[in-house]
């Protein structure tokens, strides 16, 4: 090689080595085109592997700024179901009651009573509505009342957001109803037995005239075996309910201000189910009217006592992840 050339070699080998370390400083991705017209014979530096497409299963795997939070023995419902024939209510764990036997007009329960229809005022758009119809007389009434389909509660978090009415949709107010939100035993002859309940009374009921929220825990189902609170309000509209079942105590909330406490006798001793309800103590005159109980969303975690500000965030995260429905109990 003549000397001219070895002088030109080494000038191109020696701007070589300083555009290869700028490659490297720089991530190789401004100057690769420059280093591939510079070598064309030699082989193209290609992206980083930090710039490269990823690979399916990787774009299939949320980032963990979108993946949902990884909870276990939680229950979460927003009721996005498009009725009580739906098969998604059943595959979810719930069922709609039209067994006979009270409380209530006795074996007046019905399917024909419990909807899901658009609310405005619903978080997410969407509620269960549990409605009781009556013209004053026993065969014109039907009652409401969702179920869960297994016992898979006892200690833990309940909350659901439930709207409460003062008065009938159509018809004349007075009747003495019941608005409920209640844990159970699957049965009655179940020992040991426990019952956590939510009752709304706006008309009262039982000889008292006065608009009341019962709260009350059950420890039999012997007459008066149990521990209760009377909270004498009108709540015509939507409230947070809350039960904290944990440590041997039991806690009701309204709206995050508790109502009380029991101790370990009358807090759960057992697996129970969970229900919403709305049914009639008695027919105190003729007329048709129409009442709705409304339920936004329900949400229990085993297991775990938490405050109202942990159930809205997760509540809220999992409205606006779309998330309608999530069961890990057990998982």
């Amino acid at each position: 090689m003549p000397p001219a050339s070895k002088s030109t070699s080494r000038t191109r080998k020696a701007f070589s080595l300083v555009l290869f370390l700028v490659l490297v400083a720089g991530g190789g991705l401004a100057l690769g085109p420059l280093w591939a017209v510079l070598h064309p014979s030699g082989r193209t530096v290609g992206p980083s592997k930090t710039g490269a497409a990823p690979s399916a299963a990787a774009a299939r795997t949320p980032s963990a700024s979108t993946r949902r939070p990884a909870t276990s023995g939680l229950l979460f419902d927003a009721f996005h179901y498009t009725g009580p024939s739906d098969p998604a209510l059943q595959a979810h764990g719930w069922q709609v009651r039209t067994s006979a036997g009270g409380p209530g007009i006795s074996s007046t329960w019905s399917s024909s009573g419990v909807s899901f229809p658009s609310v405005a005022s619903a978080q997410g758009g969407q509620a269960m509505q549990l409605q009781v119809r009556t013209d004053g007389t026993r065969p014109g009434t039907t009652q409401s009342e969702l179920r869960s389909t297994q016992s898979s509660f006892q200690n833990g978090t309940y909350a659901a957001r439930v709207y409460f009415t003062d008065g009938p949709a159509v018809g004349q107010n007075g009747d003495h109803i019941n608005e409920s939100f209640y844990t159970i035993s699957p049965s009655t002859t179940i020992t040991p037995y426990s019952e956590l309940d939510y009752e709304y009374l706006p008309n009262g009921g039982w000889g008292d005239p006065r608009s009341v929220l019962d709260t009350v825990s059950w420890h039999s189902t012997a007459q008066g075996d149990r521990v209760y609170h009377p909270q004498y309000t009108r709540l015509h509209g939507w409230h947070l309910l809350t039960i904290t079942a944990q440590d041997g105590r039991t806690t009701y909330a309204l709206d995050g201000n508790t109502i009380f406490t029991n101790d370990a006798a009358h807090s759960p001793r057992g697996p129970m189910d969970v229900e919403f309800s709305t049914w009639l103590i008695d027919l105190p005159f003729t007329g048709d009217r129409t009442w709705n109980m409304q339920v936004n969303w329900f949400y229990y975690q085993a297991g775990k006592a938490q405050t109202l500000q942990q159930i809205q965030t997760a509540v809220s995260h999992y409205y606006t992840s779309g998330t309608y429905y999530l069961n890990t109990l057990g998982h």
